[in-house]
C-alpha cells in the first residue's frame, strides 16, 4: 500500500475544515488553511477552494478524518450535512489514492507522533505501562478512540462512546441535572462534554441557582471565564473539567488504558488555565472498586495545534506501520508493487 505524493491531509470538523499539503514522505506540513464547513456543499468543493487559494500543485493522495461514522470508503458527518464518498472524490479530483478515518480514530493513530512539548501533564507524571492508550476530547461533538500495539504495528480502535448515557454522580451534578436540555431526547456524554454541551451545562447551572446565564454560547462562556476566573462562567468551566475527568476515567476502564489518556479536541487547550489537576484526578480516579487501577494511569492535555494532521502524514509515510484495512478502505484499488494490505488478521501480498 502506498500514498503517492504530494498529499493533502485534512481534518474535517462540524465547524471547521483544516487542510495542509505534504510534498514528500517525512516532509514538513505546509501551511494549514482553515475553512468553515457550513460554507461548502461538500468536502470536494472545500478542497477545490483550498487548492485555488494556495496555488499548490494538485495532490495525488488525500488522507482525511472527519467527525462521524466511517463505513469503509464513506464518512457520514455527525454534526454537519456532509456525506463524504471517497471513490467519488478520487474521481472528481483525479487522485491516485485516498482514505478516510473517524476524527478520533485519526487522533489515536497520531499518538505515537506526540512530542513532550506538545503535552500538558495533568497530575503526577506517572510511568506509562504496557497496554492500550486512549484519546478523547470535546469540540463540536465528543470523540473517543483507543490505540494498541499488536505484532509491532499500531491498531486503532474507533468508537461511538460519546453517545452513551451520562448520569449525575455528585451533589453538584444532582442539582443541575433536572435543568439540563436533552440532546436527541437523552442526556449523553456528548450532550455535556462538547462545545454545545458546555453551553447546556452553564444554562442549567444558572437555572439551578435561579440566576440569569449572562453568556449562552460556549465561546462567550470561555471568554468570560478566562477574563474572570471567579465568575459564574469560570465555575461552569471547572464543572465541565470535572465531568471530563469522570468520563475520561470511565473510558480508561473500558479500554484498560494503562499506557495513558490523552485529552484533545478544540475546547480543552483553550481552557487549560482553568484546570484544577487535583479536582480532575479525583473525578478520574473515583471508580471504586477500580480506583487503584486509575491511580496508576497518566493523563495529559494535547496543547499543540495540528497534531492530527501530523499523524495523518505519518500514516502516508509509513502505511504498513499501522494495522488498517487498506483493501476495504482505500479509495483506489492497490496496483502492482503496492506491497500488502491487512485483511482479517493476515497481511496479503498484492500482485
Amino acid at each position: 500500500m502506498e500514498f503517492p505524493y504530494p498529499i493533502l491531509v485534512c481534518d474535517i470538523g462540524g465547524t471547521n475544515v483544516r487542510i495542509a499539503e505534504v510534498a514528500e514522505p517525512g516532509g514538513p506540513l505546509g501551511p494549514v488553511s482553515t475553512f468553515k464547513t457550513a460554507n461548502f456543499p461538500g468536502f470536494a468543493d472545500c478542497v477545490e477552494q483550498a487548492l485555488a487559494q494556495s496555488g499548490a500543485p494538485p495532490p495525488r493522495s488525500i488522507l482525511a478524518c472527519g467527525a462521524g461514522l466511517v463505513e469503509q470508503r464513506r464518512l457520514h458527518m455527525t454534526n454537519a450535512a456532509w456525506t463524504i464518498d471517497g471513490p467519488q472524490i478520487a474521481s472528481r479530483l483525479n487522485l491516485s489514492q485516498g482514505i478516510l478515518f473517524n476524527d478520533f480514530e485519526a487522533q489515536a493513530l497520531a499518538l505515537p507522533t506526540h512530542q513532550p512539548d506538545w503535552l500538558h501533564q495533568i497530575g503526577p507524571n506517572l510511568p506509562r505501562q504496557p497496554g492500550p492508550q486512549i484519546v478523547l476530547g470535546p469540540g463540536t461533538g465528543l470523540g473517543v478512540a483507543a490505540l494498541r500495539r499488536d505484532g509491532g504495528r499500531f491498531l486503532p480502535l474507533a468508537s461511538e462512546a460519546a453517545h452513551i448515557e451520562f448520569a449525575s454522580a455528585t451533589d453538584e451534578d444532582a442539582a443541575v441535572w433536572p435543568h439540563l436540555e436533552h440532546f436527541h431526547g437523552r442526556i449523553t456524554a456528548e450532550a455535556l462534554i462538547s462545545g454545545p454541551g458546555l453551553a447546556r451545562l452553564h444554562v442549567a447551572r444558572a437555572a439551578a441557582s435561579r440566576r440569569d446565564a449572562r453568556a449562552r454560547t460556549s465561546a462567550d462562556i470561555i471568554s468570560a471565564a478566562v477574563l474572570d476566573p471567579t465568575g459564574q462562567e469560570a465555575d461552569s468551566v471547572r464543572h465541565f473539567w470535572r465531568l471530563t475527568g469522570r468520563f475520561a476515567g470511565d473510558m480508561a476502564l473500558v479500554f484498560l488504558a494503562r499506557h495513558g489518556v490523552a485529552l484533545a479536541g478544540g475546547i480543552l487547550p483553550r481552557i487549560v488555565g482553568l484546570l484544577d489537576a487535583t479536582d480532575f484526578r479525583r473525578a478520574f480516579e473515583a471508580k471504586a472498586p477500580m480506583d487503584h487501577v486509575l491511580r496508576n494511569i497518566p493523563t495529559w492535555v494535547v496543547t499543540a495545534p495540528d497534531v492530527v494532521l501530523a499523524g495523518l502524514a505519518a500514516i502516508a509515510a509509513q502505511p504498513l506501520a499501522y494495522q488498517i484495512d487498506y483493501r476495504r478502505r482505500a479509495w483506489r484499488s492497490a496496483g502492482a508493487g503496492q506491497a500488502a494490505c491487512w485483511d482479517e488478521g493476515v497481511w496479503l501480498s498484492i500482485v
